[in-house]
């Protein structure tokens, strides 16, 4: 089996060294994507998925913020056994207005110009926006969330309410954040994958 890791916004594929210790025996390698859209990204994942199951391979997909939704545009459900998704970003719609409202940008002036620089270095688009919009999220492969109850980008409410209607397993760290970073946040990272992994070869001897 290969593990498939997909990086945050800013992140860097390497980083999946992080996590082949806890898959003994299994390759894991990180996806350096360009795509910055999911439309982009998106075929990105699918060709490295596809590849990967040309070549035989079970794929676990590990994906991390951004790196999460856009796996979820990457029509990929059925390509993978399962997923662990860290932090991610499952209402894009909301984060987008939240943006648009911060920097007192309005729907009118952003489909007029197309893109709008904000003060905190975000890029507004009205071509994202309306793909988003377009497209809602589907996703049905089984799948492990890990939030943290101090995620300053998705609300809990959110968060619930997706993993709900995909059948996902929530996990919650009070104490986390969007960013696992912190040594205690990394170990309790840790283990949810091991949980998670025990739990899946029990129901699939």
């Amino acid at each position: 089996m290969t593990v498939l890791y997909l990086h945050g916004k800013g992140g860097d594929p390497a980083e999946c060294a992080h996590y082949s210790p806890l898959f003994p025996g299994c390759a894991v390698t990180g996806l350096d994507y360009r795509g910055h859209t999911p439309w982009e990204a998106g075929k990105e994942i699918r060709a490295a998925v596809k590849a990967l199951r040309g070549e035989g391979e079970r794929v676990c997909l590990i994906a991390n913020s951004i790196g999460a939704f856009f796996s979820m545009h990457a029509g990929i459900d059925d390509m993978i056994e399962r997923a662990y998704f860290i932090s991610p970003v499952v209402d894009m719609e909301g984060l987008i207005c939240g943006m648009m409202k911060a920097a007192g940008v309005s729907e009118d002036e952003l489909q007029r110009k197309g893109e709008i620089e904000t003060p905190f270095g975000e890029t507004l688009s009205w071509d994202y926006l309306c793909f988003v919009r377009a497209h809602p999220i589907r996703w049905s492969a089984p799948t492990e969330i890990l939030y943290g109850g101090r995620d300053a980008l998705t609300p809990y409410e959110a968060m619930a309410a997706f993993a709900e209607k995909t059948g996902a397993r929530l996990t919650v760290m009070e104490d986390g954040e969007h960013w696992f970073h912190t040594e205690t946040q990394l170990h309790f990272l840790d283990q949810w994958i091991i949980k998670g992994e025990t739990r899946y070869a029990n129901q699939n001897p």
